[in-house]
C-alpha cells in the first residue's frame, strides 16, 4: 500500500548508522546533507499519518522516543510505540536530530503500520544549514516529513490574523527565502511553524497539518505521539 510514495534514502545516509560524532563534525555533516533534501510534490494523498515525539531531560542520560499512525481521513490511532534509550549526543542548539534521531529510528522499527507521511514535532528545512530534524529524519527514514515547530529557530515573519487558518511566510532575513509559514490553529492562540522536512512542498505541509487541526493548538499527530511518549515515560518513572 505505501510502496507507491517511500522512497529509498540515498546511499550518502548509509554513513548515518553510525551517529558517534563531534558537534564540529555534525555540522559539516548537516552542510552535506542539505543538497539531498527534495521539497517535491507527493505522488499520492496519504491514507495514514505519522507523528512522533522525543522526551528527555536536557542533561539526562536517557530518553524516551515514539510514533503514532492514525487514519488520514478519521484520525484514527491504528499504531504506536515507544521505546527507551541512551541519549547518544549532548544538547547542541541546532544539532537536535543527532540527538534524537538515534532513538526515534529504534522506535520507528518497532512500528509495525509505516506512515505515509510523518508529522516531526520540529523543524524542516527552517534551520540555519537547511537540515532540521524533520528533514534530517525523513532523509534517514527515506519518506515525506513535515516539521512543526513551536517556535521559531531562524526566520522572521509577520504577526498572522487572529483567526484560525491563517498564516503568514516564514522569511530567512538573509536570503529572503521562504523557508517556512507560520499557522494559526486556533483563533488567538499562538501559531505554529510549519517547514517541510522532505519530499513534500510547503503548500503541502501547510494543507495537510490544517486539515489534522481538532480541539487543540497542535495537530493531532504529534499531539498524540507527545501524549503516548510522555504516558509512557510517566509510567516507566513510577515502576
Amino acid at each position: 500500500m505505501f510502496s507507491s510514495i517511500f522512497h529509498e534514502p540515498t546511499v550518502i545516509l548509509s554513513t548515518m548508522n553510525v551517529w558517534d560524532v563531534s558537534p564540529k563534525e555534525a555540522v559539516e555533516l548537516q552542510k552535506r546533507l542539505r543538497h539531498e533534501v527534495l521539497l517535491t510534490p507527493l505522488k499520492q494523498p496519504p491514507q495514514h499519518l505519522g507523528g512522533c515525539d522525543v522526551s528527555m531531560n536536557r542533561f539526562a542520560k536517557e530518553g524516551f522516543a515514539g510514533f503514532v499512525t492514525m487514519t488520514y481521513s478519521e484520525l484514527v490511532v491504528v499504531d504506536r510505540t515507544v521505546i527507551k534509550d541512551t541519549i547518544p549526543f549532548p544538547y547542541v542548539p541546532g544539532l537536535l536530530s543527532f540527538r534524537e534521531i538515534p532513538m526515534l529510528v529504534k522506535a520507528w522499527e518497532k512500528l509495525a503500520t509505516k506512515p505515509d507521511v510523518l508529522v516531526v514535532d520540529g523543524i524542516g528545512i527552517a534551520h540555519p544549514r537547511r537540515l532540521g530534524i524533520a528533514s534530517h529524519l525523513g532523509l534517514v527514514l527515506g519518506i515525506p516529513t513535515i516539521g512543526c515547530a513551536k517556535s521559531v529557530l531562524i526566520g522572521t515573519y509577520d504577526e498572522p490574523g487572529t483567526s484560525a487558518g491563517s498564516t503568514s511566510d516564514l522569511i530567512d532575513p538573509k536570503t529572503g527565502e521562504v523557508i517556512g509559514r507560520a499557522l494559526r490553529t486556533k483563533d488567538n492562540v499562538a501559531p505554529v511553524f510549519v517547514s517541510p522536512g522532505h519530499l513534500i512542498t510547503l503548500d503541502e505541509s501547510v494543507g495537510l497539518l490544517w486539515s489534522c487541526v481538532r480541539k487543540h493548538r497542535l495537530p493531532e499527530p504529534t499531539r498524540f505521539a507527545h501524549n503516548t511518549v510522555n504516558e509512557y515515560r510517566v509510567k516507566d518513572q513510577s515502576d
